[in-house]
């Protein structure tokens, strides 16, 4: 069995055995204890375990929705949107992607070092975006030392970012002690921010303000979480051109989601809180007053019922700015369940605004589309190069989460300039 085999084999374990691993280790290094370690790496990974199935559900009951409603309305885009998991396994499959790990690790310790980073980004699984920024940089210039120049500097981007924001996701998201260096979360951050502040000076639209709590004071229980994910729900069955039947089911799945991704955080932050404090007080005795964040899935700030309002009210409006958008030719489909990562430190950012969560959000998601059209080609040479069997009649591939993906399209376009180098 080679190393990349060997990595292959552990990351296919998934975060569900690979976060709990990493947290016994940081928590004994940071003087928990084996019984505080343990507990808290095997809650987390518990934690995980609900929120993938919650994420199941979502995937599940948009997926076959999205697909109802771009038969319903005669979409004919030419770039079909694969979705996050064929940009990962062309990543893992890039030339590139076994010595990417270690040096990344190794990377994010010299800049804790150096305090140049706040952040130890134990989601290793999402390391995956990294190296698509390095496959990206290969492609096109063939050249595997650039590769691993592009690798780091998607990381460190995404470091500074997640650094950055950190505070917000502890005020806004109640996670303390914990950052999050998820690329495609955090690649919508700049665009998202500066759309947002230029939404938030709009005369009108500045007053309207729409928060679950504000919606659940105003309407009561047709205001809760729960409710407000069925009713979103339904209106999805509805342009889907489901039955009744399959309305109510909607409806019901996405009240189920919204009900339930918060508790799944709440069991995560349980087991995260031991190994955080014992981090803190560690570098406080040694350190003074310096932080440590913990870089964890944005997974974790995805189950606030302000972003999957936003996400869901979004997915139609993706499809349509997708049609009239002149010049985009990507239809967007395998990362419409990706949206709520997408827009959560848009949401965030507004605070939980969900009236300017949505309009900043489909600001963004223009701008998303135009980068992943883009990014087709080299998209799809990614996944020619990876052996990826290829939809029947599609041309061109491309996704939001990586082709849409402000850092990767950065590194494409520096990696176009410096081709004719290399």
């Amino acid at each position: 069995m080679n190393l990349m085999e060997i990595i292959q084999y552990i990351l296919g374990l998934g975060p569900t055995v690979i976060i709990p691993l990493a947290i016994l280790i940081i928590g004994l290094i940071f003087g928990t204890g084996f019984k505080k370690a343990l507990k808290s790496g095997l809650t987390i990974g518990i934690g995980f375990v609900g929120i993938n199935l919650v994420i199941g559900l979502l995937s599940d009951s948009l997926g076959p929705a999205a697909q109802q409603m771009v038969e319903r309305f005669g979409l004919e885009l030419t770039v079909i949107d694969m979705g996050w998991p064929a940009a990962a396994a062309a990543a893992w499959a890039s030339p590139v992607a076994a010595i990417s790990i270690p040096i990344i690790i190794v990377v994010n310790i010299i800049m804790i070092l150096t305090k140049t980073t706040k952040t130890l980004n134990i989601d290793l699984w999402n390391y995956w975006h990294f190296i698509a920024g390095g496959a990206t940089g290969y492609i096109l210039t063939n050249n595997w030392f650039f590769a691993i120049l592009c690798v780091i500097l998607m990381e460190v981007m995404t470091l500074f970012i997640a650094d950055k924001t950190a505070p917000m996701v502890q005020e806004f998201y109640q996670l303390d002690g914990v950052s999050l260096p998820t690329a495609s979360t955090a690649s919508f951050a700049p665009l998202g921010m500066i759309a947002g502040a230029l939404v938030e000076k709009i005369p009108g639209i500045n007053k309207l303000h729409a928060d679950p709590e504000s919606i659940q004071k105003k309407f009561g229980i047709f205001g809760e979480p729960m409710m407000m994910g069925i009713i979103i729900g339904a209106i999805l069955g509805i342009l889907a051109g489901y039955n009744v039947g399959g309305i109510i089911n909607m409806g019901i799945n996405m009240g189920a989601v919204m009900f339930l991704m918060p508790r799944m955080v709440k069991i995560i932050m349980e087991g995260l809180i031991p190994v955080s404090e014992a981090a803190r007080n560690l570098l406080q005795t040694k350190y003074g007053d310096r932080d440590l964040y913990i870089g964890l899935d944005a997974a974790v700030a995805v189950g606030h019922p302000s972003v999957m309002a936003t996400a869901l009210i979004l997915v139609p409006i993706t499809l349509f700015l997708a049609v009239i958008l002149p010049g985009n030719k990507v239809l967007p489909f395998g990362d419409l369940a990706t949206i709520p990562f997408l827009v959560a430190f848009i949401v965030g950012n507004r605070k939980g605004n969900i009236i300017h969560s949505v309009i900043t959000g489909a600001i963004v998601m223009a701008f998303g589309l135009y980068m992943a059209t883009n990014f087709a080609p080299v998209f799809t040479e990614m996944l020619i190069q990876a052996k990826f069997t290829m939809p029947e009649g599609v041309a061109q591939a491309s996704n939001l989460d990586t082709g849409g993906n402000l850092l990767n399209w950065a590194i494409l376009k520096l990696s176009q300039l410096l081709s004719g180098i290399f």
